[in-house]
């Protein structure tokens, strides 16, 4: 039975960080609003299967690690911790659902109808929407957002079925420790993950196709990164090929074969992670119906978050720049404030990123590997963890912090961090940038004593010779 309803001041297709935002928004806004999503959840990759229950794996892992290990017994802590997988994945599963229920109570206080179904375009402006009940719905908007965020990329040869040769969903629901663990993908989700079951147990080897970790990364800091993980007990193959993959029984045959050319390899394992990236998920959407079409990766272009077709939008990873919630974020409220008559812009060059491995790593703006490639003259100031006093009361003193300037005007170009707790201190350096403050700015603001951020302000001292702490 097709249902038709009215039509709404704005439709957005996905519950994900980018479309449940641009939802709440306009509900803020007075706009009639619907979001279309058919998991059974709303919150999307993010918050289902992606950055939440990843996060909570990740600092359970590193305190089970801590107790486990002579961490705790340097503090004079003794204890003797055993492993509840099954636990430890419940209360990952127990967080994620609450988390999702708090997003259905912003749907209620700003009255956003939640369609639970699959959208597809019938015109420009009317969806077909296949719901969770077996009925179908036909709804029209005066302005429809795209917001169907991204699905791991599949890699040829390796056919992922979640038993023994895992997606990033897969890898976060394992019901035991792997005692070899491979994972295909040197970037920020390959690492996460990896250093996850490391802590647990498993013997980790990560396999790229480039020469180098995370390639998005300012190279002294990536290097950084790869040796801190490497003295953890990770192992890194780099400039590698994956060609193939066979399961036998409990085991994983990987073949594999050097990038540059070279005699081809065999590696087995007891699972194996395909993290080589994420794509947009615009399967299904019937695209041609309203016009639009994806490009080669399959991505929709956007200027202002506006497609090709006037009053269809697009946001989040479905679009160009980085797959990164907080930059959905951002995207949803712009977009939601410009359908409302509003002026609003996201500054993409203070969007900041995060790899949430031990330790982190944080950076927002240029790397000095772009600054040289723009022939930019800049200037940079570096303070290590290993001078910083909280850190070294912490016993976690491996990393560094590096500010770039322009060599003229002062202005922070971009700020890289590799260390304890640095997840939490670039959004200061984003703030910095987004207001265009100078390296003298951060030299010259109070930084509580004993913290970690100070280590940013030293840095920033550095950019000009009066570094006072090391």
């Amino acid at each position: 039975m097709l249902r038709v309803m009215n039509t709404y001041d704005v439709i957005v297709i996905g519950g994900g960080p980018a479309g449940y935002n641009a939802a709440i928004r306009a509900g803020q806004l007075g706009l009639r609003v619907a979001c279309v999503e058919g998991r059974p959840t709303l919150g999307g990759t993010c918050l289902n299967v992606g950055c939440m229950p990843s996060k909570a794996l990740l600092h359970a892992s590193e305190l089970y690690e801590d107790a486990a290990g002579p961490a705790f017994a340097k503090l004079g802590i003794e204890v003797k911790p055993m492993l509840n997988l099954a636990q430890m994945m419940l209360q990952k599963d127990d967080s994620v659902a609450a988390l999702t229920r708090g997003i259905e109570h912003l749907f209620r206080k700003h009255h956003v109808e939640w369609i639970r179904g699959w959208a597809q375009f019938e015109t420009a402006q009317r969806l077909h929407v296949a719901l969770a009940t077996g009925e179908a719905l036909s709804v029209e908007g005066k302005n429809i957002v795209i917001a169907t965020g991204s699905e791991p990329t599949p890699l040829p040869g390796v056919v992922i079925d979640n038993r023994r040769i895992l997606d990033s969903t897969g890898a976060l629901a394992l019901a035991e420790v792997p005692g070899h663990l491979v994972v295909i993908g040197a970037g920020v989700i390959g690492l996460e993950l990896g250093s996850v079951w490391r802590r647990l147990g498993s013997r980790v080897t990560v396999i790229e196709f480039l020469d180098r970790i995370c390639p998005a990364l300012d190279g002294e800091i990536g290097k950084g990164l790869q040796r801190a993980l490497a003295r953890q007990g990770m192992a890194f193959r780099l400039g590698t090929k994956v060609m193939a993959a066979e399961v036998d029984s409990n085991t994983v045959h990987l073949s594999l074969d050097a990038a540059a050319g070279g005699s081809p390899e065999r590696l087995s394992a007891d699972y194996v992670l395909v993290a080589i990236g994420r794509r947009p998920y615009v399967g299904n959407l019937g695209l041609e119906a309203a016009g639009l079409a994806a490009d080669h990766r399959g991505m929709l272009a956007n200027s202002g978050h506006r497609s090709a077709v006037p009053g269809i939008w697009v946001i989040g990873d479905v679009t160009s720049g980085p797959m990164l919630a907080h930059k959905a974020e951002e995207e949803a409220i712009a977009c939601i404030e410009v359908i409302a008559g509003q002026a609003s812009a996201v500054n993409y060059a203070a969007i900041p990123n995060v790899i949430y491995t031990r330790p982190e790593v944080a950076w927002v703006g240029k790397s000095e590997e772009e600054l040289k490639a723009e022939g930019r003259s800049y200037k940079v100031g570096k303070f290590s963890f290993l001078a910083n006093a909280r850190a070294k009361i912490n016993h976690e003193t491996e990393g560094l912090v590096k500010v770039l300037a322009d060599a003229e005007s002062d202005r922070i170009l971009g700020v890289h961090m590799l260390g304890p707790g640095v997840s939490e201190q670039i959004a200061e350096c984003a703030l910095g940038i987004e207001f265009s403050a100078s390296a003298e700015d951060l030299a010259l603001t109070c930084h509580p004593h004993p913290t970690r951020s100070e280590a940013l302000r030293q840095a920033a001292m550095d950019v000009h010779g009066w570094m006072m702490q090391a």
